[in-house]
């Protein structure tokens, strides 16, 4: 990825440029000390003067009033602020009129930027003051004072928080009076610019120490560059988060969202004063020193799907490469392409106006886009799902639209590939005003699952990854929390609270396999591969026996994984390198086995592969279908005797009902049991799980209810605190003992009479069945 740049032979401006805004994705006004506001039109290629400002305005910022956020009515008037060396900020139309002046700050106003949803602006100046003001200029608070020139400044993601200068030091304020103030010290030098991505949540700052640095929201260092030649003048992130653009003196960097540089231009420009993205995030423009407002465009972006390598060598053109037989082939577009996004067989393109699906390279399915820059583009093996500033759309590959998908305090401009992820059949979004939230939709309907509630985990979640393969029934959801532990959970659960399952710790980045439920991440130092992470609902102890861990250290600081497609994992470095790791393909093989129930096959593939991880998953498999004989070869195989000899108790079950309690006994599942067994009638097996668990109170409540084998209960309860040598002090059992005769001789003839009745009645079930069968 580079930026390809453009700048006039004679600079339109006499003076230095100080500030550009893009008011289209075609048209940027300039300003200058020249008192000079030029609009230039990329289409037509032409530059024309809006207004020229009366002498004693210097403009030192300018920020357009935000279109439209998160699907709310657009804001229909055009007018931007400009702030100015002369104390003002200036209210100003598209035609360059001033509709409004106002006395802001004593010295320049060094800042002004409108908030998200263009309901509030904020000023910073040369008197080291920062002020909130009304849409239509009239002031609200002051929020901050301090002894130093505030040189930039920017808002946080939720509008409720402001980023600002002071020195050398960077200030989170939040608008709350009583909330706490985060400050630290950020640079050697004097900071001169910052911003903060309302999509990632991360903010940018640069300075006089010639460094840019990257920060989480806490003010912890992601990555600092190293020194430059001249001061950081400018910094800006493209509007979805994944790229930022820094300018200084004679240079323009485009860099990845974590830190490292994809590209380098040296330009005749002087200092860069100020960049700005153009809504689409395909074009950036910038105000330079000597005159000049050099334009880019990002080109040469790669995406690759198993054999394909795609380039987009210019704004409307791309390049297919097949590696295994070299051929090229190009794909033109009318307008210019503004999100890509290739898995599944599928190239997916969305330009300004149209979206392409691509199955093949000759001929595409074309579709017209509402109103709005597509943001994100995530694919499932069945369809799509597109994401601008209004809303979800998921499509499937013919371009026919599915569903809209809604959900409350629904802001998709913020929607990111980390807070949302697609399968065949379900939606997870992350929710951004309550980051512990989880809203599960159907994507075919676009309408909440089950019982509409939403997932809620108990911390602050990350990251989300649903699994892409098997039956909707059985579909997972991965999520990393704030403290870097990962969890799984059904999407899919019946009226029940979801158990949610930890499986990892220290886990920065995970990804699903594209054709079996296999997880992989980066763990700690780790990189660490799940084979069959549902293994926790059914025996959680074989967890860590079936995984496959590799040394972490080949991967430089902080890898992240691209992409699992295959056998093959995609890690990107830290310093943007690419890197590959692959899994051995027994797991993947395992799982077809397992769903299509060739249990034959999958023993054979055990014991060819001759790996305990395998085995270990294959006993998870076997018990999770109720496949017994199975399992107890697996956990054999990997020397399990308890639990080898727990299915044979399983197996010399009298009925089917306590044979299916048993095996829910055996994942945990208690109350389950419990609850099949009353259901079947089987009252004396239920009081019998209570008893071998040791619940002796659950026991004596069943006993009573059920007015049967009371006495079972209070004789295997005196032996138990006698094999102690202790006495009874529960007034419950000590009352029910004032009046039961407890003979040994009695209780073992009742029990064998309930298990001679069990297997009668199951005898006589099976007789029925079988000449049900044959009539």
């Amino acid at each position: 990825m580079r930026l390809k740049t453009s700048l006039l032979q004679e600079p339109k401006h006499i003076l230095s440029t100080t500030c550009v805004g893009w008011i289209t994705a075609d048209e940027l006004y300039s300003c200058s000390e020249d008192h000079q506001i030029l609009k230039w039109n990329l289409l037509t290629s032409e530059t024309s003067l809006v207004v020229k400002l009366s002498e004693d305005i210097y403009p030192i910022d300018l920020h357009w009033l935000p279109k439209t956020v998160g699907g709310k009515k657009p804001n229909q008037t055009e007018i931007f602020v400009l702030t100015s060396t002369d104390g003002k900020f200036h209210l100003t139309t598209k035609m360059g009129r001033i509709e409004k002046s106002v006395e802001a700050h004593k010295g320049a106003v060094l800042a002004g930027r409108w908030n998200y949803d263009g309901t509030a602006l904020v000023t910073a100046g040369e008197d080291g003051q920062i002020k909130i003001w009304s849409k239509s200029g009239m002031l609200r608070s002051t929020l901050a004072s301090q002894g130093s020139p505030v040189y930039s400044v920017a808002w946080g993601p939720d509008s409720g928080r402001i980023l600002y200068t002071s020195g050398r030091q960077l200030v989170i304020k939040p608008l709350q009076p009583s909330a706490k103030v985060i400050q630290w010290k950020a640079h050697d030098g004097i900071v001169l610019k910052v911003d903060w991505n309302s999509v990632n949540d991360v903010i940018l700052s640069g300075g006089e120490d010639c460094k840019y640095k990257v920060w989480d929201s806490f003010g912890r260092l992601l990555y600092s560059s190293l020194s430059h030649d001249y001061p950081v003048t400018s910094l800006s992130w493209a509007p979805d988060g994944e790229v930022f653009a820094v300018g200084s003196f004679n240079t323009l960097r485009l860099c990845d969202k974590t830190g490292w540089s994809y590209a380098l231009e040296k330009p005749n420009t002087g200092s860069v004063f100020s960049l700005a993205w153009s809504a689409d995030g395909t074009q950036l423009a910038g105000a330079c020193g000597n005159g000049q407002v050099i334009f880019a465009h990002v080109v040469e972006q790669h995406w690759e799907w198993k054999n394909f390598v795609i380039t987009l060598t210019k704004r409307r053109t791309m390049q297919v490469r097949n590696v295994m037989n070299d051929a090229l082939d190009v794909l033109e577009f009318r307008d210019r392409v503004i999100k890509t996004s290739l898995a599944y067989g599928h190239l997916v393109v969305a330009t300004s106006l149209q979206c392409y699906v691509y199955k093949n390279w000759n001929t595409p399915l074309i579709f017209d886009l509402k109103e709005g820059t597509v943001s994100l583009i995530l694919q499932a093996e069945k369809h799509f799902l597109l994401v601008d500033g209004a809303g979800l759309y998921t499509f499937s590959y013919e371009g026919r639209l599915i569903s809209s998908p809604k959900f409350p305090g629904m802001r998709a401009d913020i929607l990111n590939a980390t807070s949302v992820s697609l399968s065949n059949d379900s939606i997870a979004i992350r929710d951004k005003s309550d980051e512990k939230i989880i809203f599960l939709l159907d994507a075919l309907t676009g309408k909440p699952l089950g019982d509409g509630k939403p997932l809620t985990h108990k911390l602050e979640v990350v990251e989300v990854a649903l699994d892409k393969c098997g039956p909707s029934t059985e579909r997972k959801i991965a999520l990393i929390d704030k403290n870097r532990d990962l969890y799984i959970t059904s999407v899919r659960h019946l009226g029940r609270e979801p158990k949610i399952c930890k499986i990892g710790s220290m886990v920065h980045s995970v990804a699903w396999n594209d054709a079996a439920n296999i997880l992989c991440g980066i763990q700690d130092n780790l990189f660490t591969v799940w084979y069959y992470p549902s293994v926790v609902f059914t025996d959680k102890e074989l967890l860590p026996k079936t995984l496959l861990t590799k040394d972490g250290s080949e991967f430089s600081r902080a890898p992240h994984i691209l992409g699992y497609v295959g056998t093959k994992v995609t890690l990107r470095q830290g310093d943007g390198s690419l890197v590959y790791s692959s899994v051995p393909p027994y797991p993947a093989l395992l799982h077809e086995y397992s769903t299509t129930a060739r249990w034959e096959d999958a023993l054979r593939l055990c014991r060819f592969a001759k790996d305990q991880s395998l085995w270990a998953c294959l006993a998870g498999m076997a018990m999770a279908n109720r496949e017994l004989t199975t399992a107890e070869m697996a956990y054999a195989a990997i020397g399990e005797l308890p639990r080898v000899q727990y299915i044979n108790f399983i197996k010399e079950q009298p009925s089917k009902e306590s044979s299916l309690a048993h095996m829910l006994m055996f994942s945990g599942q208690i109350q389950e049991a419990e609850a099949t067994l009353l259901q079947a009638g089987l009252i004396y097996q239920a009081i019998r799980i209570s008893i071998d668990l040791f619940n002796w109170e659950r026991a004596l409540e069943l006993a009573v209810k059920h007015k049967t084998h009371v006495d079972t209960v209070l004789a295997y309860r005196g032996k138990f605190l006698q094999k102690f040598g202790r006495k009874e002090t529960n007034k419950r059992f000590l009352q029910y003992a004032e009046g039961v005769e407890v003979d040994w001789e009695k209780i073992q003839a009742k029990m064998d009479m309930e298990l001679a009745k069990e297997r009668e009645r199951a005898a006589n079930t099976s007789v029925r069945s079988s000449v049900a069968s044959r009539r």
